[in-house]
């Protein structure tokens, strides 16, 4: 049977996979942070929600990426879990 971190390896060889393996791990983890922000904070999803005036199911959309947060969202999360967002690009190793 093969280990999935040998079958990893085996897939980040290809350029195209790593490209795009990259693109979603950004995207994943974005969607850690916010629900890391939200536990801390004590919230439920439902709470969280009314604190920030959105429904639970788009509060679960955005937690479960199927939909990229605006910079307006991220502030508002960022308010309500007690936390401050900060951004930040970084040059590629390209």
């Amino acid at each position: 049977m093969t280990k999935l971190k040998n079958l990893k390896d085996r897939f980040m060889q290809d350029s195209e996979f790593r490209e795009e393996y990259a693109r979603v791990d950004e995207m994943y983890s974005l969607v850690e942070t916010l629900i890391r922000a939200r536990t801390t904070a004590n919230l439920t999803q439902g709470e969280f929600a009314e604190r920030i005036g959105i429904t639970q199911s788009a509060v679960a959309r955005l937690e479960g990426g199927r939909v990229s947060p605006s910079f307006s969202t991220l502030r508002r999360y960022a308010e309500a879990t007690g936390t401050r967002l900060i951004v930040k690009l970084v040059q590629t190793g390209d």
